[in-house]
């Protein structure tokens, strides 16, 4: 009797162990994307994150610089990616901060913005799908313009796909999302959904990042792909 109950229990807990083995809280599901979060408090100063490239579309000029920076004003920490300098004065250029091998093909993209300053451009947002630095879709808040946007860039030539007229005080942080699944877009600000579009220009999976328009000055933080 006593033998029958040690092997019982023993039954019991190789039957727990493989329980546990085999739950969703240890199993990862067949092509499951890892999630990317970047809240720049780990990037050094005057650096960008690793993996990261700074391109831009139409260049005409020098790049401009990127950098992570101190900002007591951050959502997160004290730390946030911003475009600081423009170094050329073409209206035409989309300056670009991203990632090429981390690569979106559906789900949601997020990330605090705030435009600091400006004379022919403020503001920014998100690029994703992207091939290369002349295409990839692009979605931007203007507060110059008070409008909200999604674009796509083809062979480095943009055309609008939605926009909502929207007025969001410059020198204030802000949350843009972009969800996308399949040919289905929608866009919200701080919460609201505001954009809705069906496009098939990008149908695959491409990279993420960062999108500032020509003399735009603009800070990002909370930079997150689901």
């Amino acid at each position: 009797m006593k033998t029958q109950r040690l092997f019982s229990g023993k039954t019991a807990f190789l039957t727990l162990l493989t329980l546990l083995l085999l739950s969703p809280v240890n199993a990862q599901k067949p092509g499951q994307e890892t999630k990317l979060f970047l809240d720049f408090e780990s990037v050094q100063s005057g650096k960008i994150p690793d993996g990261w490239k700074i391109e831009a579309t139409n260049q005409k000029g020098n790049l401009a610089t990127w950098k992570v920076i101190e900002d007591n004003s951050a959502p997160s920490g004290n730390k946030v990616l911003a475009l600081t300098k423009t170094n050329h004065s073409f209206g035409g250029t989309f300056n670009l901060c991203w990632i090429r091998n981390f690569t979106f093909p559906d789900g949601e993209i997020s990330v605090m913005f705030k435009a600091n300053r400006g004379v022919e451009d403020q503001g920014g947002g998100v690029i994703w799908r992207a091939k290369d630095k002349n295409n990839y879709y692009i979605s931007r808040y203007n507060p110059l313009e008070n409008n909200f946007r999604i674009y796509y860039v083809k062979d480095g030539a943009r055309r609008m796909l939605a926009s909502a007229r929207i007025a969001l005080p410059a020198g204030q942080w802000h949350k843009l999302t972009i969800t996308q699944y399949g040919n289905k877009i929608t866009g919200s600000l701080n919460g609201k959904k505001l954009l809705e579009v069906e496009d098939k220009t990008f149908k695959t999976a491409g990279g993420v990042g960062l999108w500032v328009k020509a003399d735009g000055i603009t800070s990002f933080d909370n930079f997150e792909v689901k």
